[in-house]
């Protein structure tokens, strides 16, 4: 019989999180995944399998909690477009709150592995797709409710959003501060 686990699982996952969102897939090696974990290569590999298995369950881990945390936003009560700008000042707060400004992990992920990794490019696109979905359930609340140009189509205006929810993520990453990001939310909002 086996040892029983010294460490915790879950709290495994967020640290390896931490770490791939932070460094990327191919940047990171196994010996600092166990380092950060704070277990021996041995024992990461048993419990999780290797690096690839882990990034998997480390980017699932971090689409729930996008889903959770956005989409709970997205579907507040309240005016559309105050609800919009909530959101997307979110994002370009949550993007410079660390000194790494890492970004959004989806994007990074759709960037370094999308065109290769067929399970990283499902996932993200599922992310994406339910993302633009919440965006345009609710451009058409706000356009019942006369808060959003009634002559608007949903569905582009939705995508429209999506990309600039993305871009937002890719400019924090190389901005030197979050002024322009700003204008960019401004000048979004000034279109629905």
């Amino acid at each position: 019989m086996g040892r029983p686990k010294e460490f915790d699982p879950h709290a495994a996952v967020d640290r390896a999180m931490d770490v791939f969102w932070g460094q990327g897939y191919g940047a990171t090696t196994p010996q600092q995944l166990a380092e950060r974990l704070q277990i021996a290569k041995g024992s990461m590999y048993h419990t999780f399998g290797g690096k690839r298995q882990l990034y998997d369950l480390a980017l699932r881990r971090y689409l729930d909690m996008r889903v959770e945390s956005v989409g709970a936003m997205l579907n507040s009560p309240g005016p559309a477009k105050d609800i919009l700008r909530q959101v997307f000042l979110y994002l370009v707060e949550t993007d410079f709150e660390r000194p790494d400004r890492r970004g959004c992990f989806a994007t990074n992920s759709a960037v370094e592995l999308g065109r290769i990794d067929e399970d990283v490019t499902r996932r993200v696109i599922d992310l994406f797709g339910r993302t633009e979905e919440a965006f345009r359930e609710l451009i058409e609340r706000g356009q019942r409710d006369g808060d959003i140009r009634p002559d608007l189509n949903a569905s582009d205006a939705a995508s429209m959003l999506l990309s600039t929810a993305t871009g937002l993520h890719v400019l924090a990453r190389v901005d030197s501060g979050p002024e322009r990001l700003h204008r960019v939310v401004d000048a979004t909002l000034d279109l629905v």
